[in-house]
This record gives C-alpha cells, sequence and structure tokens, in this order.
C-alpha cells in the first residue's frame, strides 16, 4: 500500500537534498495540493503546477532550497491545544521554526492556523 503523501515529502527533500530546482510528483492527490499550498505559502516551494492524465497526474514543484526537513506523521496523531508543544519537541528543531500541517473538520491548515481557530484535527506532516 502507498502513502501519497509520503512519496511526495520523500520527493522534494530528495531533490532538496541534490540541490535540484525542480521534481515531479506522481500520482496527483487533492491532499498533497493542499500541503503544497501551505509549503508555498509559508516560503518553503516557489511554485507548483498539475497536470493530469490518464496514469494518475503528476504536479511539477519549483524549489527554492529552504527546506532543512519535512516528513508525515505516523501513526496519525490527534491535535489539541494542550498536547501540541509535547508534538513540537518531538517533530520540531525548536519553537517557531516550520510547521505540522494538520487536518481538520474546517480543511487543511498549519498548526498554527488551527491554534488561532481553536480547532483540533489530526497531524499529517511537518515542515521545517
Amino acid at each position: 500500500m502507498n502513502d501519497p503523501i509520503s512519496n511526495a515529502l520523500t520527493t522534494i527533500l530528495n531533490a532538496e537534498k541534490k540541490g535540484k530546482s525542480t521534481c515531479i510528483i506522481k500520482p496527483f492527490s487533492n491532499l498533497v495540493v493542499s500541503i503544497l499550498e501551505l509549503m508555498k505559502t509559508n516560503g518553503y516551494i516557489t511554485e507548483f503546477n498539475s497536470a493530469s492524465n490518464a496514469r494518475g497526474g503528476s504536479i511539477l514543484v519549483k524549489l527554492n532550497k529552504n527546506i532543512n526537513e519535512c516528513g508525515v506523521v505516523k501513526p496519525r496523531f490527534s491535535f489539541t491545544k494542550k498536547n501540541y508543544e509535547m508534538f513540537e519537541k518531538r517533530y520540531l528543531p525548536a519553537k517557531g521554526l516550520g510547521f505540522f500541517v494538520v487536518t481538520t473538520s474546517k480543511g487543511v491548515m498549519t498548526h498554527k492556523e488551527a491554534l488561532d481557530k481553536g480547532v483540533g484535527g489530526k497531524l499529517i506532516a511537518y515542515c521545517y
């Protein structure tokens, strides 16, 4: 069984470490697109374009060499205001550096947005 989120983040991280300026993520996934939107908003990638075809589609990502580490959080832990700091210490290198991707009832957002809106959800990934 494949994990498209893990595959996408690993592809991005490997391309970033090799010094490439672009990478191609396959197959296309709406959740991966949501994660890429958050990465673009936070300045970790420059832009991305999606192309669909009969074989699942692909996403072309332009990198800007700002990613030190990104990955998937497994198992998918529940995220609340109370246990946020525990996960921050475990996955992020310092307070205020990087972000978590959280799926909530209000959509996919960063942990900072979730804390501001007062909603909880499941931790999906992290990036710094």
